[in-house]
């Protein structure tokens, strides 16, 4: 009987598995990739503006990603913030790779082993890579980023307003804390 149960248990994980693994990796309805995307520039450190609310960063400040290119074409991914609770450093080690064509702002991001999501560019400062917006699998991940800790009130403004044309709470978005201690 047990060893019934396992075999049935076993053919719903290959059933189910696959779905499991890539299922995140979804593109929210009405929102598309950016088309030009050039993985070689977008690489480097880039500071969080602003953000959802979501678990992993809840309390940090201070919060940078940093893209640094793989030995098998993917990109290394480096999450840091500050946790005010704690007071001490966070970070998370990720890896990301292309959805489809290479030119396109989709990549799929893992923090935890075999799992992926979405990692999407809407918006990019495409002439300099100064300043990007990404969001995630659904409507629940919105990230400003830029490659300086402050970013200019016309170029935020013209991202608040992409991101409220797509769909995105913006009134939710929590607008990150960075200063000069680390």
């Amino acid at each position: 009987m047990k060893k019934c149960r396992l075999l049935s248990a076993f053919k719903q994980f290959l059933f189910m598995g696959p779905a499991l693994l890539t299922g995140c990796v979804n593109v929210p309805s009405g929102v598309r990739p950016i088309a030009d995307f050039n993985i070689d520039r977008y690489l480097g450190t880039w500071y969080e503006i602003a953000r959802l609310d979501h678990s992993f960063e809840r309390g940090l400040t201070r919060v940078s990603a940093t893209y640094r290119l793989r030995d098998d074409g993917g990109i290394d991914v480096l999450n840091r913030g500050f946790d005010t609770r704690t007071g001490r450093w966070k970070q998370a080690k990720g890896r990301a790779y292309s959805v489809g064509e290479p030119r396109a702002g989709h990549l799929r991001v893992s923090f935890f082993g075999p799992f992926f999501g979405s990692y999407i560019v809407v918006a990019l400062d495409s002439q300099d890579y100064r300043y990007a917006m990404v969001c995630g699998p659904n409507r629940s991940y919105l990230w400003i980023l830029s490659r300086d800790k402050v970013l200019s009130g016309v170029v935020l403004d013209d991202l608040l307003a992409q991101a409220r044309g797509l769909g995105f709470d913006t009134d939710a978005l929590i607008f990150v804390e960075h200063d000069d201690l680390g």
